[in-house]
This record gives C-alpha cells, sequence and structure tokens, in this order.
C-alpha cells in the first residue's frame, strides 16, 4: 500500500524529476536546490518538419527517450536510484498523451522504490526556475510569467502560494510569438526564430500595443497585436509592396515585450518588492532578458532570472517545484491524473 502519511521530511531530499509536457523528455536530478543532473532528449528537429507539434509523434518520441533520460540523469548525478529520496514528475498542463508517458514512468519508480510521488503543475515550474538561478531565493517576489500558453504577473507570497495580480485576455506571449512567426514564413520553433530576425531590423510600424487597461486583472491583449501583424504583411502582399521582415519582427517584439517589463516593474513598485523574477519560454528572449535587466536598475530593484535553458521546457524546474512541493508535504496518491488544462495557481 502507498501510504502518503508515513514520509519524513528531509532537510536537503534527493529530488528526481521528469517533464513530458510537449516535445521535451527530460529529467533532472537535484539535491536540495543543487542540480546534479540535468538532462534532455528533444523530438523538436522531427516537430519542425510539420510546422509544430504534432501529439501523436511527442507521445511516440516520450515512449522511446524516457527509460534513456531518466538512466541517464541518474548516472550523471553519480547516484542510484535507491538513493532518490522523492520523484517528481509534470501532470499538466500539456499534451495529454505526453503527459501520460512520463506520469506513469513516475509512478512506476514511486511504487518500486517506495518513495512519495510529487505531481507538479508545469506552469509553476517555470515560475520555480528562478530558484535554481538563486538557490537562497526568499519570497515575497514579482514574478513575471511569460509562455506559450501563459502570460500573467504574479506576487509569490511564498515558495506555495501566490496572487495573480495581472494577465491576459486572450493569447498569451509565447503563442503570439508563434503565430507571427508562421506570417512571416519562419520555421518551428516561431520564438527564437522571431528573436533571431528581429536583431537586424527597427522598431518602424506603430504596431499596437500588448497593454491594456481594462481592469480585473486583465493587463495584456495579443490577439489586436497579432491580427495587426498579419493585416500588416497581407495588405502588403495584395499591394505587391515589399516588406523588410526585419522591421516587422523588431516593431512586433517591442509591442509584445515592453508593455510586459512596464507591468513587471510597476506591480513590484505598486507592492513594495525589492525583487523580481521570470519564468517560461519567452524569458530566453534577449531582447526581453535586456530590457528588464535595465527597468529593474533603474527602479532598484534586484532581478532574479535563470539561465536560458531553464527559461523552456527542462526538468530541472519540475524538481525545483517539487522541493518547495516536498517541504509542504504535498505527496500525490498514485491515481494521480495528468491533465491538459490546469489552473495557474
Amino acid at each position: 500500500m502507498y501510504n502518503l502519511s508515513k514520509y519524513k521530511i528531509k532537510d536537503n531530499p534527493v529530488i528526481l524529476g521528469i517533464e513530458s509536457s510537449c516535445d521535451e523528455t527530460a529529467c533532472a536530478v537535484i539535491r536540495g536546490r543543487e542540480i546534479l543532473s540535468d538532462c534532455i532528449i528533444s523530438s523538436a528537429g522531427e516537430q519542425a518538419l510539420y510546422g509544430g507539434v504534432v501529439p501523436e509523434i511527442a507521445s511516440r518520441a516520450h515512449t522511446d527517450a524516457v527509460d534513456e533520460v531518466v538512466l541517464t540523469a541518474l548516472d550523471k548525478a553519480g547516484l542510484a536510484a535507491s538513493q532518490i529520496d522523492a520523484v517528481a514528475v509534470t501532470y499538466g498542463a500539456g499534451l495529454l498523451g505526453a503527459l501520460l508517458v512520463g506520469l506513469s514512468f513516475a509512478k512506476s519508480f514511486a511504487h518500486a522504490h517506495n518513495i512519495p510521488l510529487i505531481a507538479v503543475n508545469h506552469i509553476r515550474g517555470h515560475m520555480a526556475a528562478a530558484y535554481l538561478e538563486k538557490p537562497d531565493l526568499k519570497p515575497p517576489f514579482i514574478t513575471l510569467l511569460a509562455s506559450g500558453g501563459h502570460t500573467a504577473v504574479l506576487h509569490t507570497k511564498s515558495e506555495t502560494e501566490a496572487e495573480i495580480l495581472g494577465g491576459t485576455c486572450d493569447d498569451a506571449a509565447g503563442e503570439a510569438f508563434d503565430k507571427v512567426a508562421r506570417v512571416l514564413g519562419l520555421p518551428y520553433p516561431g520564438g527564437p526564430n522571431v528573436q533571431a530576425l528581429a536583431e537586424g531590423g527597427a522598431y518602424t510600424i506603430g504596431f499596437p500595443s500588448a497593454l491594456i487597461r481594462h481592469g480585473d486583472g486583465k493587463t495584456f491583449s495579443y490577439s489586436g497585436l497579432k491580427t495587426a501583424v498579419i493585416n500588416y504583411m497581407h495588405t502588403a502582399e495584395q499591394r505587391g509592396q515589399q516588406v523588410k521582415k526585419e522591421d516587422v519582427a523588431a516593431s512586433f517584439q517591442c509591442a509584445a515585450i515592453d508593455p510586459l517589463v512596464k507591468k513587471t516593474v510597476d506591480f513590484a513598485l505598486d507592492k513594495g518588492v525589492q525583487t523580481v523574477t521570470a519564468g517560461g519560454g519567452v524569458v530566453a528572449n534577449d531582447y526581453l532578458r535586456k530590457q528588464l535587466a535595465s527597468a529593474c536598475l533603474s527602479a532598484g530593484i534586484t532581478l532574479v532570472l535563470p539561465e536560458k535553458k531553464h527559461c523552456t521546457d527542462n526538468a530541472a524546474m519540475i524538481a525545483s517545484e517539487a522541493l518547495n512541493q516536498y517541504r509542504a508535504g504535498n505527496f500525490a496518491p498514485l491515481s494521480v491524473n495528468a491533465q491538459a488544462s490546469v489552473p495557474l495557481k
């Protein structure tokens, strides 16, 4: 019988984390906040042939890779499976079939080694990536979350409690980057390719800002910005006009990212919080990192940014969030199921 009440909480547990929500099969081992290993096997190259992630291909790739990536992570950490204190896994949000591969493996691992299972919200994993950069980081702080599925600014009050201060009323920032990439004819993944194209362009086109003032927590909107870029490109094509795609990319990037930076710093000043963190795939964007660093410096706020590799999907962030849940005794039963969508909090 898998008895959740019998586990004693250790000060610096060794946690094995598994991530399989999309096209990355990842495993990491941490001791406390120290990363002992951090491994990824990606199917992004195969997905690029189809212009985006194909769920069936992702599920098959995870099935082929999960055993190898876990064994590799254990080997690089110099540990045996019997030395793991808890196993953590993303249970949502993500592609259901992909999630089930990682979750099934983690359940089997927990049962076989009689250790607790920790079910991790993928989005909270992105938020917890900041602890990997600064292990002694302590709440409260303001967290900017910018990914393919979520865009929000949160007041992180404790390791397990966060209040949403502002969010998007429609598309997420990462989703907008991917859609703009397609209209510009850029390959998958869209975000990094938009950034690369923008580096050769200038902010010359007045696309609408993603910042809105609807109140009730709705701070950003990316649908109108995305549509404006699409309309600009289509109008130019119909008129037979040459378009400098580098300027389109640069102008879109500024309209998408500047509001994120502004509101993150505004919320920090409003709350009297001295530290800002950020997580999610969009936080790997060089323009965002530069602008946020400059704005925080001007406001006298400490900025903690994860390494770029810990902004995109990875298992170290899942293990990092799992440590927060481990300390709170939030263990999952083996009956826990994968969920394609989960609440942000």
